[in-house]
């Protein structure tokens, strides 16, 4: 489990002392577990993973859109500091797909559903997200289903 992995990569940074690594971290369990209690009321139960796969997601996108403004604002520092961040969130994600493998998936989706139009789009996503939440990044895959259901 992700969770499990994201635990014993504190211990070896604690035991490393690598400040940047174990700081990152303890912001990676903190946004978890903030998730978790947001979930506490839901009635349905989420797969481990594909929680901690969406939160690192978010929190890899936040980290990004930082990068972008602290660039904008002349603090290479600052936005230095997010790229290490964002080095280390990445460590925890599981492999992600190519364009091609994600085309690939969308295609069989689609033809199995039957999508032929911009209508069908929210069905295929909802079937993308059920089935490839964790290997696939939803803001690129939903611009490739919106193309290949365009065109």
């Amino acid at each position: 489990m992700i969770r499990d992995d994201i635990k014993t990569a504190l211990v070896a940074a604690m035991k490393a002392r690598d400040a940047e690594t174990t700081a990152a971290i303890r912001l990676i369990q903190a946004a978890i577990k903030n998730r978790d209690i947001e979930l506490r009321t839901a009635t349905a139960a989420v797969d481990d993973d594909v929680l901690v796969t969406e939160v690192l997601q978010k929190m890899i996108k936040q980290r990004r859109e930082s990068i972008e403004m602290y660039e904008k604002g002349g603090r290479q520092e600052l936005a230095d500091a997010e790229r290490t961040e964002v080095a280390v969130i990445e460590r925890f994600l599981p492999a992600q797909m190519s364009e091609e493998e994600a085309k690939a998936a969308i295609d069989a989706i689609a033809t199995e559903l039957g999508a032929a139009s911009v209508k069908d789009m929210g069905r295929v996503m909802a079937a993308l997200k059920e089935r490839h939440a964790g290997s696939m990044d939803m803001g690129k895959a939903s611009a490739l289903v919106k193309a290949r259901l365009a065109g």
